[in-house]
């Protein structure tokens, strides 16, 4: 179906282009030198001590439980209402996802004292994760972790240069994930990010990145190593450099898309004040915050009114999603399962709309004429 206003478009143009293409002359098109300037221009954006360019987000949480030592039986607290990566990387070392409520139907991130009543003296971490961008209590969060000796790990793949109290989100915890997916503030078609303090951590992601060897083939072809031990059990989890080179043009681009998202929300925050029957998540933040996409709640409604509307928004030509299928829903997550009332209601009641920094104040326009008009028919 084709949408005249759709959920997403691509920042891309001539200079992703380019990049590529110079890499693909360069005849290096795997993990090399474009990976490493990734890398380094990252964690300076973030103002973070490392950073470990990866396959994709979901192998950033795979490796950030490996690192810290999570493993068979151990508890992690997580929240539902996220994507299902968040929670699968827990099972890959064969940990139990504990899943907590989120604080509200105005906040959408991780409760701290839900958080705080699922504790055991089995748990080992908490993963949060910072919800359209916008930050989890961090402070009580960091806490509640000093409190009960546990780590932190920060799925912040739709928060990057978000920011919580001057510290840029990834950074807070003992380890920070990112995404750089097709519909990501920052896209290589697939990439991640792993971002760390800690050099140990750091230095070992880089060894489970490439199958635990003590040299690349990058080092190799440059004659700064003729042989290479292995020397733990990894993965392939590489980023190749013709990804890496869009993601330097993305990293460019950066502040100047959240710029843009920042007056867009503005724009629906004023088209949406007054319309009655819905609620606005996080609509009094002053946060620094990247926007990726912009949620409403249906208020006293179902899922069946929910996915009513959303058919006849689609009609009117706009495209709309549902961040997110609530995870303990899932067949796969039924033994897991747990009460979150606020996380249930949020899943059938929640609309994601358009968001990027291409979107016009006309299509916004457009958007909120077609909501007052479905709402209130």
């Amino acid at each position: 179906m084709s949408y005249k206003i759709p959920l997403f478009d691509l920042n891309f143009d001539k200079e992703e282009e380019q990049a590529v293409t110079e890499v693909i002359r360069s005849k290096w098109i795997s993990s090399g030198p474009r990976t490493s300037a990734l890398e380094e221009k990252f964690a300076g954006m973030l103002e973070a001590k490392e950073a470990v360019a990866l396959t994709n987000c979901t192998v950033s949480l795979h490796l950030a439980m490996k690192l810290l030592g999570i493993g068979p039986g151990d508890e992690v607290i997580c929240p539902s209402l996220t994507f299902v990566a968040t929670c699968n990387a827990i099972r890959y070392v064969n940990a139990v996802p504990v899943f907590a409520d989120v604080k509200s139907l105005e906040d959408l991130t991780m409760d701290p004292e839900d958080i705080e009543r699922k504790i055991t003296p089995k748990t080992r971490a908490i993963v949060v994760m910072h919800y359209a961008g916008f930050p989890c209590r961090m402070d009580r969060i960091m806490e509640l972790a000093g409190q009960y000796n546990l780590h932190v790990i920060e799925d912040a793949c739709h928060g990057p240069l978000s920011e919580y109290k001057g510290k840029k989100l990834g950074t807070i915890g003992d380890m920070g994930c990112f995404s750089f997916f097709s519909n990501k503030n920052i896209s290589t078609g697939e990439g991640g990010m792993l971002v760390t303090n800690r050099q140990e951590l750091a230095e070992r992601a880089r060894l489970l990145r490439s199958h635990g060897m003590t040299s690349m083939s990058y080092d190799r072809s440059r004659g700064h190593s003729t042989s290479y031990d292995v020397v733990d059990l990894g993965y392939n989890y590489r980023m190749d450099d013709i990804r890496a080179s869009i993601g330097l043009v993305q990293l460019d681009k950066l502040r100047s898309d959240i710029g843009r998202r920042a007056e867009l929300r503005d724009v629906y925050l004023d088209g949406l004040k007054d319309v009655e029957g819905i609620t606005v998540p996080f609509a009094q933040s002053d946060a620094v915050v990247s926007n990726y996409i912009f949620t409403i709640v249906l208020n006293d409604s179902t899922a069946v009114k929910r996915d009513a509307l959303r058919n006849k928004l689609a009609e009117a030509g706009i495209q709309t999603s549902v961040h997110y299928p609530a995870v303990h829903r899932f067949s796969i997550y039924r033994e897991y399962s747990s009460h979150l009332p606020l996380s249930e209601y949020l899943t059938d009641n929640l609309i994601t709309l358009p968001m990027y920094s291409s979107l016009k104040e006309d299509d916004i326009h457009y958007i909120v004429a077609n909501l007052k008009r479905l709402l209130y028919d």
